[in-house]
């Protein structure tokens, strides 16, 4: 029975830890101290980060009569990133402190006059959080103690990096030594990773890492059309490798260089409601995140004002989740009109049209595009899942539980099987038979080491969300086992049938 639930005060280093201990996620390159931005999925990892791709595919593209999917190189043509904007515009602003020789995004990293009586006294800096305010203004006060300075100290007035000015810059303390006069003003700074194809390494070898999936399928595009029997409104979806070389990669797998996206581009006429196609993609995507397990609460939306988006944009809306570290980012649904068709149009003097039925014209269709990270999701279902309770047994001894409550669509195991004792064959036997049974058709688990409830602890910590236990009532009486639950840990007998019915229901 359990007394309290609650998550941590450190939610994220629980979860970072518990990553590291049950092998969902390793850093990458451990052995000879870590890659930073690069991380390696464990057994439980990839099996987990693979149910979400499943699960995104089969809503998205099987189970959808207007999607189809396709993959594409992560290696393209040079001029596909020309073309895209990539090139000259694919880039974060940059900051240096001189003195460290620490890089920073200028966008986050922020700063704030130290205003005592109305005079500017003194500047003061901090890296983006979820307290940023907070963390400027317990600087200011310290500055105003340490300097012994009399008067009303004002509010901070939190700005970043991008809007200093130039006299500002040589006032702003880097946050790497304390001191101002080392950071440089912001420049750009291209986030594609190079590399060259073929034997030479000169200019006309030079390609990229593909920062993003999205051109792929543009580039596709009439290949598509060509091939696929579609008619508009219609989708090409593909799930892939992406790469950005971050200034600062951090919150554990959030931001990092390597990364995997599912995107969707959902082309339509350019005389159809695009405003209304986009709120249809907003709310699809919304509830497609609560059915794999993430609650309605964390999730907010941010639409980017008309004045941040780019000059193509009709109107993006950030699907915004309650991350440990602060509400950030999770779902991008972009309203990009016919630019990107346009654009290799003209690069490549390929036309990029469709033809009319109705109309008998050609045009270039429009797009919604539905971006998501893969990464990004998992991490959110395992901050959004981990919980710490204090549980009692039969006995009145309390304990501690950590348990990752998982949806069944994705977690890692769906079952444990377990023999309620391995010193006996006929319950090992029967165990063993319905362990293969059930792998023909799921990822499941075999535990036979230990006393039942530290086994069952051993599930709740990877999320499986049933166990079930071979007892001698299975061998001697009408072969039903005890199935228990995850959450509830409440447990009842049920037949074989039975089990695989519940499974078809929760799992697919």
């Amino acid at each position: 029975m359990s007394t309290s639930n609650a998550t941590p005060d450190n939610l994220m280093e629980a979860i970072v830890s518990l990553a590291k201990r049950r092998g969902f996620v390793f850093p990458s390159s451990e052995i000879y101290g870590g890659l930073n931005g690069f991380f390696d999925y464990g057994p439980l990892g990839v099996e987990l980060k693979k149910n979400i791709r499943d699960a995104w595919w089969r809503d998205m593209v099987q189970r959808r009569d207007d999607v189809v999917g396709i993959e594409t190189s992560i290696i393209m043509h040079p001029k596909v990133w020309q073309a895209s904007g990539h090139v000259d515009g694919f880039t974060d602003p940059l900051v240096d402190c001189k003195v460290s020789k620490q890089r920073y995004r200028a966008d986050q990293l922020f700063f704030s006059p130290v205003v005592i009586d109305g005079q500017t006294v003194a500047y003061v800096s901090a890296l983006e959080s979820e307290d940023t305010a907070a963390q400027l203004q317990a600087a200011a006060e310290t500055y105003k103690r340490k300097k012994a300075l009399q008067g009303p100290l004002a509010p901070v007035q939190p700005r970043d990096m991008t809007e200093a000015q130039p006299d500002e810059i040589a006032r702003i303390p880097s946050p790497a030594t304390g001191e101002p006069g080392s950071l440089t003003p912001p420049r750009a700074f291209n986030m594609m990773f190079e590399t060259y194809v073929g034997a030479l390494r000169d200019a006309s070898s030079v390609s990229y890492l593909r920062p993003e999936t999205a051109q792929g399928m543009f580039v596709d595009f009439k290949n598509v059309v060509d091939t696929g029997r579609v008619k508009l409104p219609f989708g090409i979806a593909q799930i892939g490798k992406s790469f950005r070389n971050e200034i600062t990669p951090r919150n554990f797998i959030f931001r990092s260089r390597e990364f995997e996206q599912m995107e969707m581009e959902y082309f339509i006429h350019e005389d159809a409601d695009w405003a209304k196609c986009h709120q249809e993609w907003i709310e699809w995507c919304r509830r497609w995140l609560m059915s794999i397990g993430l609650p309605e609460s964390h999730l907010s939306l941010y639409a980017h004002p008309k004045e941040k988006l780019a000059f193509y944009s009709k109107g993006t809306v950030d699907i915004m989740f309650r991350y440990p570290f602060g509400v950030q980012e999770l779902w991008g649904i972009a309203a990009r009109g016919n630019y990107d068709l346009g654009q290799h149009a003209q690069a490549s003097g390929k036309p990029q049209e469709i033809f009319d039925e109705a109309t008998k014209k050609k045009f270039v269709p429009h797009v919604i595009e539905p971006a998501v990270g893969v990464d990004r999701i998992f991490l959110a279902v395992l901050c959004a899942a981990y919980a710490e309770e204090d549980v009692t047994d039969d006995k009145g001894a309390v304990e501690k539980r950590t348990v990752l409550r998982l949806s069944p669509r994705i977690a890692p195991v769906k079952v444990a099987v377990l023999p309620l004792l391995k010193n006996k064959e006929h319950l090992v036997a029967r165990a063993r038979e319905l362990y293969q049974r059930l792998q023909r058709r799921y990822a499941v688990f075999y535990d036979d080491g230990g006393a039942i409830g530290r086994r069952y602890r051993r599930q709740d910590e990877i999320g499986t969300p049933w166990c079930v236990t071979i007892d001698f009532d299975t061998v001697e009486k009408d072969g039903s086992f005890t199935l228990r639950e995850r959450d509830s840990m409440q447990q009842r007998r049920i037949q074989e049938a039975e089990l695989f019915a519940l499974l078809d229901k929760h799992v697919h």
